[in-house]
């Protein structure tokens, strides 16, 4: 790896996110709260000034227009990396605030990864700084590469293999020839989607700034509410109706619903093999909450529906907000929430987990393995939508979800044992890695938050929370020895 090619490109992504630091100081100067105008100045001025030396750095052994031949080793270390001096930098201005390092960090981390799980245990904080929570959310969502690539010319060719390093999913899924214009395109969707939500949301009597919050979490898939309460707290149905389906949407293929939103056909959607499940998966597994919430937690029918459809919606695309507190729920319930959560929400959308695409295609697997022991010389494809899926592409489904599993197994019992309780580490953990953000139980529930964890727990869903924004694969070649290969001339 050429180390001024990863100084440079280190260099471009701290510049510009220290101007987009600068976006809260227009809700400190609209709500007159000009005291926390300083500590997004101050934040912006180090990103700049950090990316401006690395910037300098990469330029060193010469000028560097652009990175048109950067490699895959290259586009992941610089995606990885990236995502953790974000994170760092995000985590400033909550030092501001009274927060302490580590817990400024948790609540950055979980911000950018759309995680949504929170240390506030007091929500009596500037608009200013309420804003950046949801704001981060909505830069990480889509992905802060993404968006990069999108706006800043020098990352037009060398785009690509940081493109997919963000967003691996099992297979390579762009609608036009130029990445840079496939990720212009999703972030017009992205933007749309958070608008037309921002409206609906007014209409539905929600105050404009809360409206403003929320569109950006929901949409990013994240969580956090500037209602204590989270989605519960504005008690009106119509709004959690309006939120369940851009919580839907938020799940769903933003490259399919570009597709469906240019060809003006909505039918494209029901086409696709992926969308169909993870709709069916939704219905089914809402049909049973509510069930369950009618029989066991005696909700009338339409609230039964209501709150179920919504509390499964929001911990399949790991949103994770909540419309009721469902620690309250009978032990059937939560059964069924907690299944949710293993789901994850389709690939190419906001939403986290493991991903639908990759449950469908271990299901194929294992019926494929069924049928050769029956038909030990016939040769069977599998496909998705009609096309057929490579080796390759089956080997590592099967590899993701094996780390996958893994990582969390060992979160679970590090937590469990720091915790001395197993509910708090299978939730946190599940639920980190997951970037689905509330947990089971009383003290880490969709009501509670998680500052009274132990320093080593967050620390562990701080790793759990960047590994799964970024699908394992940049983190997991790491551990690769012939990875740091790198080369400074």
């Amino acid at each position: 790896m050429r180390f001024n090619y990863l100084s440079y490109s280190f260099g471009l992504v701290l510049t510009f996110f220290g101007i987009l630091v600068c976006t809260p100081i227009l809700i400190s100067l609209i709500y007159k709260e000009y005291d926390s105008m300083l500590p997004f100045l101050i934040t912006a001025v180090i990103s700049i000034s950090i990316g401006y030396i690395f910037n300098q750095i990469g330029k060193i052994k010469g000028e560097l227009k652009n990175l048109n031949d950067i490699k895959k080793s290259e586009g992941l270390f610089i995606v990885t990396i990236s995502w953790i001096l974000v994170s760092l930098i995000a985590a400033i201005p909550y030092t501001f605030y009274n927060i302490s390092p580590i817990n400024a960090l948790f609540e950055s981390v979980s911000g950018v990864t759309t995680t949504g799980a929170t240390i506030l245990t007091n929500y009596s904080i500037p608009k200013t700084l309420m804003f950046w929570r949801c704001f981060t959310h909505w830069l990480g969502g889509m992905g802060i590469i993404v968006l990069f690539i999108a706006i800043l010319p020098q990352f037009a060719i060398a785009g690509r293999q940081m493109f997919f390093a963000e967003s691996p999913g099992p297979t390579e899924d762009k609608f036009t020839p130029r990445i840079r214009s496939t990720a212009s395109s999703l972030w017009v969707v992205y933007a749309g989607l958070t608008l037309v939500e921002t409206i609906c949301l007014v209409i539905a009597k929600m105050p404009v700034f809360d409206a403003i919050c929320n569109s950006m979490a929901t949409i990013a898939a994240g969580g956090f509410s500037p209602n204590p309460e989270s989605i519960m707290g504005y008690h009106s149905n119509y709004i959690v109706w309006i939120m369940m389906f851009f919580v839907f949407l938020a799940g769903s293929s933003f490259n399919l619903q570009h597709r469906a939103y240019t060809k003006l056909n909505p039918l494209l959607m029901w086409k696709n093999e992926e969308f169909r499940v993870y709709f069916g998966i939704f219905a089914g597994i809402s049909a049973l909450v509510a069930i369950s919430l009618v029989l066991n937690d005696h909700y009338k029918i339409f609230e039964a529906v209501t709150h179920g459809c919504y509390q499964v919606i929001s911990i399949m695309t790991s949103t994770g907000n909540a419309s009721v507190d469902f620690a309250k729920w009978s032990f059937t319930s939560q059964i069924l929430l907690f299944l949710a959560m293993f789901t994850g929400a389709c690939a190419s959308s906001t939403g986290g987990g493991i991903k639908i695409v990759r449950w469908m295609l271990l299901y194929k697997i294992m019926r494929t393995e069924l049928k050769k022991i029956l038909h030990p010389n016939a040769v069977i494809n599998i496909k998705v939508n009609d096309s057929i899926v490579s080796k390759d592409v089956l080997t590592q489904t099967v590899s993701f979800v094996m780390f996958y599993l893994a990582i969390a197994m060992v979160a679970i019992i590090a937590i469990s044992i720091i915790e001395k309780s197993i509910v708090i580490g299978i939730s946190s953990s599940i639920t980190s890695i997951g970037n689905i953000g509330p947990g089971f139980g009383r003290i880490v529930g969709p009501m509670s938050n998680f500052n009274g964890l132990h320093t080593s727990s967050k620390l562990i869903m701080i790793f759990n929370m960047l590994v799964g924004r970024l699908e394992l694969i940049p983190f997991l070649v790491f551990l690769e020895k012939d990875f740091y290969n790198f080369k400074f001339d």
